[in-house]
């Protein structure tokens, strides 16, 4: 897997809903792609030109959130090894 790419960006975006419609619609005048469909990461980098705002606000949070996450493994980690040192201790 190549950890600069994902799967998802190349996926093309169906329009089922009104908003996936005009989003389509939009990024596909400004890419106009010679297939005719657009794909996430069309939107993407759509979205980062001309509402970087946005995006940012997206990747800060899911960055937040993957700390924290992290944060909560650790904590685990640790009190699985003092549980397994101490039921060795024991033996």
């Amino acid at each position: 897997m190549n950890y600069n790419e994902t799967e998802t960006l190349k996926e093309t975006v169906e329009t089922d809903t009104e908003m996936k419609d005009w989003l389509v619609n939009y990024v596909g005048e400004r890419h106009d792609p010679d297939s005719g469909e657009v794909t996430v990461e069309m939107i993407v980098e759509t979205m980062a030109t001309e509402f970087p705002e946005f995006l940012m606000a997206v990747a800060e949070e899911n960055w937040v959130r993957g700390y924290h996450q992290a944060l909560n493994d650790v904590d685990a980690g640790q009190k699985m090894f003092q549980e397994e040192a101490s039921t060795n201790d024991g033996l």
